[in-house]
């Protein structure tokens, strides 16, 4: 295996070449081109999210972060469509991040949760046609990060010129390593091929109605941090339902690991080291094969930037808050879910029979 080729697996891949490899001088290799990847990858997403922050503004580093996501996902995995077409499902997902994050948050809570059903529905259709992919986990988790750190004014406008400039950057990507891809499906059949009792099309549902009715009870509430609901939920409700309530089982204890961690590192480094948090977060991250520890790691940027609005004890609490309700809220949803769809089903069976 090449040098480009061990810096192209993922953790679990340059762990597992690690642990076979038997010969200590080539294992010796494999460990340095894993180390090398981890502080790569951490330093292109840092050169990206401050190129946005310095051209944009400081208000628009979360579109770098979007961006620097999507062009990660979108370098490896197509929409399972034609590359050509796979470009218009590109530009819909960016359209939907231009505008229905900001809508969303200029309008009442019912108002917003209408948005929320149509603009992650979309984003799902157009984007995680391949489940295997997971491709919604990127396009989705930019829609509500967009929304959590909203701009106005100014910042919105400059927020809009770095998306498209964001959205031709990946069109770019995805179209010099897809181009090959040999799929004769078009765009079109994204919506001709929809039908609600297929498992792919009945998890889209059911992810968006999670997500929104979830970020509505905390919108109702007047809670903040909704998003934070919105992503454990996303995170939590994959696309097999049997593996909704083990992957519950470890978001929310994880990231209370990762909130007390957080606080250990807080009061323990100098003050000076603080805005530095978030990035050994995404070392510990990319160092990180499984979703547990991935938790953990994902919570120290969040809790940085919520700790300098809300103070760390507020910030902790409500980021262990969101993500108990979240989980449990997901596993009663898909409980639900999955009884009213198998009795819809039922219904219309025997419908047709009599």
């Amino acid at each position: 295996m090449t040098f480009y080729q061990e810096l192209q697996l993922s953790s679990t891949g340059s762990k597992q070449l690690i642990k076979n490899t038997t010969d200590k001088k080539e294992k010796t290799r494999h460990i340095l081109i894993y180390n090398f990847k981890v502080y790569l990858v951490v330093a292109f997403c840092f050169l990206v999210v401050t190129a946005f922050s310095m051209i944009f503004g400081n208000d628009n580093s979360v579109p770098g972060v979007v961006v620097l996501l999507a062009i990660l996902v979108l370098r490896q995995a197509d929409f399972g469509i034609k590359t050509t077409h796979g470009l218009i499902s590109i530009a819909g997902i960016f359209a939907i991040l231009i505008v229905g994050p900001r809508l969303s948050n200029i309008v009442d809570p019912l108002t917003a949760f209408l948005i929320n059903i149509v603009c992650i529905f979309l984003l799902m259709m157009f984007g995680c046609h391949n489940v295997i992919m997971y491709n919604h986990s990127t396009f989705v988790l930019g829609y509500l990060l967009l929304q959590g750190y909203d701009v106005a004014g100014k910042s919105y406008q400059l927020r809009v010129v770095s998306l498209i400039v964001g959205m031709l950057i990946c069109m770019g990507v995805f179209y010099k390593n897809q181009k090959n891809r040999p799929h004769k499906r078009g765009f079109m059949d994204i919506f001709r091929e929809f039908n609600i009792h297929s498992a792919r099309n009945n998890w889209y549902l059911k992810l968006t109605l999670t997500v929104s009715t979830a970020m509505l009870i905390i919108n109702l509430l007047n809670i903040p941090r909704a998003m934070w609901v919105g992503i454990a939920c996303m995170s939590v409700c994959v696309p097999f339902s049997s593996d909704i309530a083990p992957k519950a089982k470890k978001r929310a204890p994880f990231n209370i690991v990762g909130s007390l961690i957080f606080v250990a590192l807080y009061y323990a480094l100098p003050k000076w080291v603080h805005p530095y948090i978030g990035i050994i977060g995404g070392i510990g991250v990319g160092y990180s094969a499984g979703y547990s520890w991935q938790t953990v790691y994902n919570t120290f940027g969040a809790l940085y930037i919520a700790s300098g609005i809300f103070g760390v004890k507020t910030a902790v609490l409500l980021r262990i808050g969101a993500n108990i309700f979240a989980t449990l809220y997901t596993v009663m949803f898909n409980h639900i879910f999955n009884n009213v769809f198998a009795f819809i089903k039922n219904r219309k069976e025997n419908l047709i029979t009599e």
